[in-house]
């Protein structure tokens, strides 16, 4: 029994133990043994791991070496790495006063333990097996109050580490702040119900951090790692190592934000040659302090990673810290397994943890770095180094073909809109004020559309004469051909550079050796880095051997991309960028195509950064600008070469997408980018799956890469989009066509089978996002002007405080509206949302839909048959629409999800204000027989629907009438572009609340639970949600354990939970800045009697010791009156007991025949004894 389970049943028995003896019968000592039943299963297998922590104040160095590892440059010949780490008279430099956890080995913490150099300013690695106990006895040695909060872990109100107001008090608000000088013991255990599942790897990677302010907590330094592990996988030695695997590594990939530190102000005073100079304010130095670190380290310093080749690794990786924190890990020349799909990148976000597995194979020093372009910039770059440790090389056998390619980089004029107008709108694109004049209208100050880049070309063999052309390569725009091979391939590249730049090729998803890779850094190599020169020939060979290609759970084919690598950040923005496609063995046919699919597209969503071109300068001299009009308008300038393309086309410019109702469509997407670059991938019209989990939209980041399989039903026109607002409204859309083609037979008629009707209303409201500060204010236990939330709460100086008014959805009775229905308990969690929508595959979905609003709106859901093909008509205030939404298998969830999917409605009239001025709401789809009658589901006890978006009300419909409302004073005087104004109207919300108040999330001891969790919004819109003292189950074929899930716009996941722990407990976005700006709330686990209920009815029958006349719907059992419904219940209970009865019976009686028989054994030999003295007497 886990450790929640003990708790209960002793629970029960205190509780209810004496009134079952009060009244004892005959007959009813079984009933006792029920009670005391649960107390005599305790586990007590797992091992109690002691940890003695303490918190230390040191001084750290990002780069101990002094100079870029990665370049091998003196930081003064290094203008981007000296700008971080050189001190001056208003910079800090590389030194930091931080605050971390150290271990020791005994309570007296006088003799500290080593830890690995490569560990940085990470506190310890915390390890334990299923059914341990950790003891963290944690003293703090610094100047101010910290904690440590455990993710993966259970643990009780005295041990979750957490300061937040939570109902709790005394004793068990210890461990919320332990003082300088403080000491508390933290006690922690891995349950069942925390442990990996059968698909999960052997150990999970997690964290531990203070949490009394978080985001400043582990900005100076408190954070390390934990993993729990299956049972067996440590030995028993101290400190333990894992069995499974030769050696595994912890890495942090973060941009320490050295500006939220404590020690701010002494860093300032410590390392500023004149600390009064210092504007903490100022945008310049804040940048110079965020350092992008992995550990700690920064440009190459981080020591000592080595390993050994053929031997296995893991890597526990794992991210903290902010929006910009979207990181990329690529692993150059090697693979890694990561939840059993084959890959070379990983993702990481704040409290985002991966465990990825990798056999290196390729001896060297090889490079780890985050391919954001920004973080590759700014030094989050490490080496690691594969050596042989005496082990022969591995000789892949390749059975398959030398495929050979001949690929050129020729620079060209490129044209981001060809056709001049808008595919989707027909507009111009160089009409003013249009929206997409801004990066079209070529002027003195404006290059417009056209700019000179350079792009991979293919060509028919090494003359480089003749170009390959195909029809089907057409959408490819300024993306090279396609790479395609097979698992045992060899790919040969035969690379012709006539740029006027040095460029390379390097790839992902496949092997070289290190005389054939496309990366120059400092690998010990006498020439790193195979480099063409302009007009220069080089070969790149690279192979595809069985461990490099798709996994047994990857689908046939895996998209990968290829890349100039000379200066990344320059090449790629300049257009070097090709598509590579590792397939299966057989999966390819003759003509290289892969087999099973109608049709393949290739997209690459990227924001193309014309100012980082090496051609930047050619562009601007080739548009004869004015360099005084420039002057006075650089960000502007800036921003308008700032290109937001699918295959660098904007504005549905990328050549028509065709395809035929019911074909089999391969969507290769590709990422690449900044920070900015998350892009949600949105399929107007049809669904895709993606790892056969049914998804609306596919989401992107730089360097990461998906397929999505389109079998399109729904004939007509239809966008693909980026979700992210200013992605689309800047331009980033395609449009693809579906025809209903004679040479295809119909498909079957889709059969519908029921029907489900909903009444919804548009209404404006005045809505607060907070109408209570009290759990805000005793949080930070500040007054509310020097409160994080005061920008967003107050009403004074030109502010509109939490109330705005907001048009929204909600339900009525019937057609007349006239009678809203009530939100009921299990909907009162749902705030600003429309009502929870459900429907089953097979069904067809009515809503009808009344406008009561000021201007016009319409209901738009995501991943269901709409009976109108595109956008849907628009209600003008005061009318009635009705929409139909019918749900064909392509709409229910994949043969990889869960029982349920979860999408999202909203207007759709303009797309962006609409969601803004509040009008969005859930959409469950559900597999067939799920849904009960009512609506709820069979499968589970309770049901809740977040929405985590910042509602940004500088872009709601009803602005003007919000500053005419709640600023009276200041109407015309209020400058809606201030920063402080443009901030203050962000609210970070969960269903439209700040802080705590969104009520409702209530839930029992046991109940099995669905999370709906929804994203929509800009690029700002990362969020990672993390549920304290709970671990939930994520389905993607297998289930997986996570506590943390990761939510972008437009994606919407379903976690599943059995609630375990009782108690009130935090629920928030982990983004540093959205839990100051208020992305936080509460739920509640009650304890469990529901379940026992019958125990209760019968304790409560014995107390009244009275017999009752047998009813039609009772039945007599061990002398009480049972009602009928709840005999399987006790059947199974009395069932259980009895099969523990004779356990104990059986163990009692081996225990008796045991003694009995060592008390034969011992009469024996004392029999023998004597006898032998009897002989001995004898002969004497």
């Amino acid at each position: 029994m886990n450790i929640e389970g003990f708790s209960l049943a002793k629970e029960l028995f205190i509780c209810l133990f004496p009134r079952v003896m009060w009244a004892m019968e005959p007959g009813h000592f079984l009933w006792a043994l029920l009670f005391i039943q649960p107390l005599w299963l305790q586990r007590t297998d797992g091992a109690t791991r002691v940890y003695y922590l303490g918190i230390q104040d040191m001084q750290w160095n990002y780069a101990p070496r002094g100079r870029n590892v990665i370049t091998n440059q003196p930081l003064e010949s290094d203008t981007v790495a000296s700008s971080f780490l050189k001190s001056d008279k208003n910079r800090i430099g590389s030194s930091y006063k931080k605050t971390v956890y150290k271990e020791y080995s005994d309570g007296s913490y006088m003799h500290e333990m080593a830890q690995p150099a490569w560990l940085g300013f990470l506190g310890p690695v915390l390890q334990a097996e299923v059914g341990d106990v950790i003891l963290i006895h944690l003293k703090n040695f610094a100047t101010r109050p910290y904690t440590i909060h455990p993710h993966g872990v259970f643990y009780e109100k005295d041990s979750e580490g957490s300061l937040y107001p939570d109902g709790s008090s005394g004793q068990l608000k210890a461990d919320d702040s332990v003082p300088p000088g403080g000491y508390h013991i933290y006690n922690w255990t891995i349950p069942e119900s925390h442990a990996p599942t059968d698909a999960d790897p052997a150990c999970l990677t997690w964290i531990y951090h203070s949490h009394v302010d978080a985001p400043r907590d582990i900005a100076t330094g408190l954070i390390g790692p934990l993993i729990t592990c299956k049972r067996g996988t440590l030995n028993g030695n101290s400190p333990p190592w894992r069995q499974d695997v030769d050696s595994y590594f912890f890495l942090l990939f973060s941009v320490v934000d050295e500006n939220l530190s404590w020690h701010i102000d002494e860093n300032i005073a410590s390392y500023c040659s004149d600390p009064a100079s210092v504007d903490k304010e100022d945008e310049a130095f804040q940048e110079s302090n965020r350092m992008h670190a992995i550990n700690g380290f920064v440009f190459g310093n981080l020591p000592e990673l080595s390993m050994c080749a053929q031997k296995r690794v893991a890597w526990h990786l794992f991210g903290m810290g902010n929006e910009v924190d979207v990181h990329t890990a690529f692993f150059h020349g090697q693979m890694l397994t990561i939840r059993g799909h084959r890959t070379d990148v990983a993702h990481i976000f704040p409290a985002t943890f991966v465990t990825a597995e990798m056999v290196p194979q390729k001896l060297g020093t090889w490079l780890i770095s985050c391919q954001v372009n920004s973080h590759l910039q700014d030094g989050m770059q490490a080496l690691y180094e594969v050596k042989s440790c005496s082990v022969a090389p591995r000789v892949s056998q390749l059975t398959g073909k030398v495929r050979q390619y001949f690929i050129e980089a020729h620079e060209i004029q490129w044209d981001y809109g060809p056709t001049g107008y808008d595919g989707s709108t027909g507009k111009d694109l160089r009409e003013p004020g249009s929206g997409p004049d801004k990066f079209f209208q070529k002027g003195s100050s404006r290059i417009g559309g056209t700019y000179w880049k350079v792009r991979y070309e293919a060509f028919q063999d090494e003359t480089f004469q003749e170009k390959v052309q195909l029809e089907e390569d057409e959408h490819l725009g300024i993306l090279g051909p396609v790479i395609r091979a097979e698992v045992g391939d060899t790919i040969q590249v035969m690379f012709y550079n006539r740029a006027s730049q040095p460029f390379s090729i390097q790839p992902h998803g496949v092997f070289y050796e290190k005389d054939y890779e496309g990366t120059m850094y400092n690998d010990g190599s006498p020439h790193p880095g195979l480099v063409a020169k302009p007009f220069e020939k080089v070969t790149y060979r690279w192979t595809v051997p069985p461990h490099a290609g798709p996994s047994a759970q990857d689908p046939a084919c895996l998209t990968w991309m290829y890349f100039s690598a000379v200066d990344p950040i320059k090449d790629t923005n300049s257009g070097l960028v090709g598509p590579l496609l590792v397939c299966k063995a057989g999966a390819l046919g003759a003509d290289s195509k892969q087999k099973g699919v109608d049709k393949e597209f290739f997209l690459l969503f990227t924001v193309l950064d014309e100012n980082k071109s090496w051609y930047s300068n050619t562009n601007q001299e080739a548009a004869m600008l004015d360099s005084r009009l420039l002057s006075e308008d650089v960000m502007g300038f800036q921003d308008s070469n700032r290109m937001h393309a699918i295959n660098g086309f904007l504005f549905s410019n990328l050549p028509r997408l065709d395809m035929c109702k019911g074909d089999t469509v391969a969507w290769h997407l590709l990422g690449l980018g900044t920070e900015s670059d998350v892009h949600g991938v949105m399929f107007q019209g049809n669904t895709v799956q993606i790892q056969g989990m049914r998804k609306s939209a596919a989401m992107l980041f730089p360097h990461t890469f998906a397929m999505a399989i389109m079998q399109p039903d729904n004939l007509g026109t239809f966008e693909i989009y980026c979700q992210e607002g200013s992605h689309r409204e800047a331009g980033m859309k395609a449009i693809y066509n579906v025809s209903q083609c004679p040479a295809h037979q119909a498909a079957p008629r889709q059969r519908y089978q029921a029907a489900r009707v909903y009444y919804i209303m548009a209404e404006e409201v005045e809505w607060d996002y907070c109408p209570d500060r009290s759990w805000e204010l005793e949080w930070h236990n500040q007054s509310e002007k020097d409160s994080y939330g005061h920008i967003f709460l107050s009403n004074k100086d030109g502010l509109l405080g939490s109330r705005y008014k907001k048009a929204v959805f909600r339900e009525y009775t019937d057609g007349t509206f006239r009678i809203p229905r009530p939100r009921t308990g299990p909907e009162e969690h749902l705030g600003i949302l429309g009502p929870l929508l459900r429907g089953e595959v097979g069904d067809i979905i009515t809503v009808v839909f009344k406008n009561n609003a000021s201007r016009p709106y319409s209901v738009h859901a995501h991943g269901v048959l709409e009976s109108n093909p595109g956008w849907p008509l628009a209600a003008e205030p005061g009318e009635v629409l009705t929409y139909k939404w019918s749900i064909p298998e392509r709409s229910g969830p994949g043969p990889n999800d869960s029982a349920c999917v979860s999408r999202i409605y909203y207007s759709a009239v303009d797309p962006i204000k609409d969601m803004y001025s509040g009008l969005v709401g859930p959409l469950v789809i559900c597999r067939r027989g799920i849904l009960e009658p009512h609506g709820g589901r069979n499968d589970m006890d309770r049901e809740f629907a977040l929405l985590f978006l910042i509602f940004d009300e500088n872009q709601s419909w009803y602005l003007d009438e919000n500053v005419a409302t709640h600023a009276p004073q200041e109407t015309g005087r209020i400058n809606l572009q201030d920063e402080t104004f443009l901030e203050s109207n962000k609210m970070h919300a969960i269903n439209g609340k700040l802080y705590a108040n969104l009520k409702g999330l209530t839930m029992y001891q046991g109940e099995r639970v669905a999370w709906y969790m929804l994203a929509m919004g800009q690029d700002i819109d990362l969020h990672t949600v993390h549920f304290h003292a709970e671990s939930f189950l994520y389905r993607n074929g297998e289930s997986y354990r996570a506590d943390v899930v990761d939510l972008f716009p437009g994606t919407f996941e379903v976690v599943e939970m059995v609630a375990s722990n009782p108690g009130t407990w935090l629920l928030h976005c982990h983004v540093a800045d959205h839990v100051h700006a208020g992305m936080e709330t509460l739920f509640t686990v009650l304890s469990q009697r529901e379940h026992l209920s019958i125990i209760t009815t019968i304790t409560n029958e014995i107390g009244k010791a009275v017999s009752r006349d047998f009813r039609e719907d009772n039945v007599r059992m061990l002398g009480m009156q049972v009602p009928v419904k709840d005999i399987e219940m006790l059947a199974s209970v009395l069932i259980a007991t009895g099969v523990v009865l004779l356990l104990i019976v059986l163990v009692l009686g081996g225990v008796v025949w045991y003694q009995h028989r060592q008390k034969k054994l011992r009469r024996n030999r004392r029999s023998i004894l004597d006898d032998s003295f009897k002989l001995l007497s004898l002969k004497n």
